[in-house]
């Protein structure tokens, strides 16, 4: 699953959202300089908000034409899996992840980050989660449903920060493992987007459990995906919240 996001980076980079100028701005405000490590960059969508704000950012993914892409656009890209990367020395006064913390060993990728980390650096893990109405997520439940009635799970089914919550309670529980960090926050930072019926397509396309369908299967989620949004009004705002968990590097 997590190299199917290489197969389109540039449909990657232009439907997947963004950041909160808030989040950025807060962890930037918390890390004791500007140089940052991104893990799992992909095509620098997290980058290119560091780097707007005032950030040295080196960026670090396995997907060789993620980084090619990111290259493209300005940025400094090695290829690598994060947990056995070559820092060849270097230190960072922050290590983010944006969107991809879970692709990482939660012991094994916090050790590498402290490793990498001047002491008070801020390590700091991110996601948006969306949290759509009753009405929007019982549409999209049964879309999904009646197109993959086999799935092992459908994603609208149930409150999104709930699904979420193991993840974060994962993450926390690898960073205390590693006794390197102070107690592990939780940020909370809500936003939302409005979608075009074709935009939230596309996005669609680009969610790793979409590159593991069928192609026929895919079809007819996107089909019975858009026939949903047509009776919305052929558009719709879907509530996020950016959950940011975050940590200090020990300064001994």
């Amino acid at each position: 699953m997590a190299e199917s996001f290489g197969a389109d980076p540039d449909r990657y980079d232009r439907t997947r959202p963004r950041y909160p100028d808030a989040l950025v701005a807060r962890i930037t405000a918390a890390a004791p300089g500007p140089d940052v490590l991104d893990v799992g960059c992909g095509t620098g969508i997290a980058s290119r908000q560091f780097q707007a704000a005032g950030s040295t950012v080196l960026g670090v993914d396995v997907d060789a034409r993620m980084a090619e892409y990111a290259r493209g656009h300005g940025l400094d890209v090695e290829i690598g899996k994060f947990e056995t990367w070559d820092a060849a020395g270097r230190t960072f006064d922050a290590v983010v992840a944006g969107q991809t913390w879970h692709w990482v060993d939660p012991v094994a990728g916090a050790t590498k980050a402290a490793e990498v980390l001047r002491p008070g650096g801020r390590l700091a893990l991110f996601w948006n989660v969306f949290r759509p109405g009753p009405d929007l997520a019982a549409a999209f439940a049964a879309a999904h449903r009646e197109a993959l009635p086999d799935a092992p799970r459908n994603p609208w089914a149930r409150p999104t920060l709930d699904a979420y919550g193991p993840i974060f309670a994962k993450v926390a529980d690898g960073l205390r493992d590693t006794a390197l960090f102070g107690e592990p926050e939780e940020w909370h930072f809500d936003w939302e987007a409005t979608y075009t019926r074709d935009a939230w397509l596309e996005q669609l396309r680009t969610s790793g459990e979409a590159g593991t369908y069928r192609p026929e299967q895919l079809a007819d989620l996107l089909a019975r995906t858009g026939a949903a949004i047509d009776a919305m009004g052929g558009e719709f705002t879907l509530p996020y919240t950016a959950v940011v968990v975050t940590a200090e590097r020990a300064r001994v």
